[in-house]
């Protein structure tokens, strides 16, 4: 296992301060020094060295060497990384979740259920089998032609992996069209979609096709947040996102993405990111803050 982890970090370390692709259908890798504030979307992240924090909603999630995490649904959420050493920068591989490749896999193979874990963001223990199908999927970076044949198979086996593992079962719900993921996704699209306007939940419980109260507990259970959470971090990254690098006074990107109230967007801004905006854009713009930096735009846009 050990010398597995190392030859995907001597890969992984050839990548740039951000995600960077592969060039292998849905594979990312990540070498920084800093964690972007984004929204996540559906994917399977294997850390190999340092540590990632994730807030997302009002819960905190650790995630260490050597364990991969499940993201369900497009989540916003604000990260932290921490470097195993001063020359040994946070290292990661992701597979992007396309759910009719998972499907595809479901029909194809009987998977015995692991043991029972369907809590969202919680990371398990890579296998070694894992591993060693990550490993062989990232040695195809150079070899283009071999990749074409390859990448798909080996996205099948890592795929299979998880299915097997502790978190299968979020795997299996987010391939049912009928099931429970794919009626929050539906919702989360939405609010995405149209995250300046205010709405009511009675109409979102009845695209979700539940009651309002299930409909508020499978909502929190898939994405650790209620949905006027969900649609409050949406905003305030992206006014972060428009703050830094955007021209807009920080009163005009408080009504541009969606808030009805300057001095509301100043203190909920200020409780997330520990700044009220116009100091929280200085401190990110001036030369020393921005060394290292890995920064990305909200997928709300």
């Amino acid at each position: 296992m050990e010398n597995t982890i190392a030859e995907l970090r001597r890969i992984v370390m050839s990548g740039q301060n951000t995600w960077t692709d592969t060039g292998l259908p849905r594979v990312a890798m990540v070498c920084a020094e800093a964690c972007a504030d984004q929204v996540y979307q559906p994917m399977l992240h294997l850390v190999l060295q340092g540590t990632k924090t994730l807030s997302i909603g009002e819960e905190v999630f650790r995630y260490t060497a050597g364990r991969y995490f499940l993201v369900p649904v497009d989540v916003p959420a604000t990260g932290q990384i921490s470097a195993a050493a001063a020359d040994l920068p946070y290292l990661a591989v992701s597979l992007t979740l396309d759910l009719d490749v998972i499907a595809t896999l479901l029909m194809d193979v009987t998977t015995a259920p692991g043991p029972a874990r369907n809590v969202c963001f919680q990371a398990v223990a890579a296998p070694d089998e894992m591993l060693d199908a990550w490993v062989r999927m990232m040695r195809l970076i150079d070899r283009p032609h071999d990749a074409a044949v390859l990448a798909p198979m080996i996205e099948h086996e890592i795929l299979y992996r998880a299915l097997q593992g502790p978190l299968g079962g979020i795997l299996r719900d987010m391939a049912r069209p009928d099931g429970r993921m794919a009626q929050i996704r539906r919702v989360t699209q939405w609010i995405r979609e149209h995250y300046t306007e205010p709405f009511r939940v009675e109409p979102l419980a009845l695209m979700a096709e539940m009651s309002v109260a299930a409909f508020y507990r499978h909502f929190k259970s898939v994405t650790a947040m209620t949905p006027i959470q969900y649609q409050k971090r949406l905003r305030l990254l992206r006014a972060r996102w428009l703050l830094l690098f955007d021209s807009l006074d920080a009163t005009t990107i408080a009504y541009k993405v969606g808030y009805e109230s300057a001095s509301q967007f100043n203190r909920e801004y200020a409780r997330l990111f520990g700044l009220p905006p116009v100091r929280d854009a200085a401190r990110f713009k001036s030369p020393l803050a921005t060394q290292g930096e890995t920064t990305a735009p909200p997928a709300a846009s």
